[in-house]
């Protein structure tokens, strides 16, 4: 089985793209993040076409994620216990949710589509957001595994953080000055392992950056972030066999600025000798 993690930056931009990819690597199960649509306005048809059951989860123009599977899809969530809001100039425990988490069950594993929010900058009233909702997170996962630690839980998405110093290839982003590379925000990072999550995918695959901006030839330059990450537990990382990340789509005509994550999971057995692509 062959499940995908990728930020999409608008499915209606680049659904052709999105599902020929899906349909090239036989990829079986995909996380989107960004989708930058409500339901009704997501392009389903190529993906049903394709013979993908769909979830969808987004309530404007920003932020969005969604679900495609060929298999069926149950037990659908919009957000975790805890997930916070926001709304610019506002506080309080009371502040609408963004769409930015998607819970479902396929095959017997729990897996969500995450798309962390971005900090924008150290002081800012949405990093501390960030960091709030990165430990609401945290703790829901805890919470789940604590009570079922047989559970095959995989959070996956974009992260917006650069946990390590070789993740991050940006020459803009400043220690002590920038987002994505703070202490407290790698600190947030980390503290999955405690819930009992591991990153499924560096082991495999332990270089590569999985998103780079558009301006200043950061692609060319290969001044890149590895900030979309697939974190496992320990039932989930014992199915995985392979890993990848398809740094090719950031190529090509009006591609997403992230790609592709993936990883090859084995279920009860089934044999898979796809290669690895990097």
């Amino acid at each position: 089985m062959r499940i995908a993690t990728w930020n999409v930056n608008s499915i209606r931009a680049r659904v052709d793209r999105t599902v020929d990819w899906m349909v090239r690597e036989d990829i079986d199960v995909l996380a989107m993040q960004e989708i930058k649509c409500k339901p009704e306005q997501f392009p389903a048809q190529p993906f049903e076409d394709a013979g993908y059951d769909l979830a969808i989860h987004g309530l404007s123009q920003w932020n969005g994620v969604a679900f495609a599977s060929r298999l069926p899809i149950t037990d659908v969530v919009t957000a975790f216990p805890g997930m916070p809001g926001f709304l610019k100039g506002a506080e309080g425990p009371d502040l609408p949710a963004e769409a930015r988490a998607l819970g479902v069950t396929i095959n017997e594993q729990r897996l969500w589509s995450l798309y962390v929010p971005n900090g924008r900058a150290l002081g800012d009233p949405h990093y501390a957001y960030k960091l709030e909702w990165l430990a609401a997170l945290q703790r829901h996962a805890q919470s789940e595994l604590a009570a079922n630690p047989h559970l095959a839980l995989a959070l996956m998405g974009d992260w917006n953080v650069a946990p390590f110093d070789e993740d991050m290839g940006d020459p803009s982003f400043m220690p002590g000055e920038s987002t994505h590379i703070s202490a407290p925000e790698r600190a947030a990072f980390t503290a999955f392992e405690a819930a009992g999550l591991h990153d499924v995918v560096r082991p495999l695959v332990p270089e590569g950056f999985t998103f780079w901006d558009y301006k200043r030839l950061r692609f060319p330059r290969n001044e890149g972030m590895r900030i979309d990450f697939i974190l496992g537990s320990e039932a989930f990382a014992d199915r995985v066999t392979d890993a990848s990340i398809h740094r090719n789509e950031r190529k090509g005509d009006a591609p997403s600025d992230h790609v592709p994550v993936v990883v090859d999971v084995d279920i009860d057995g089934e044999d898979d000798d796809r290669p690895m692509i990097f």
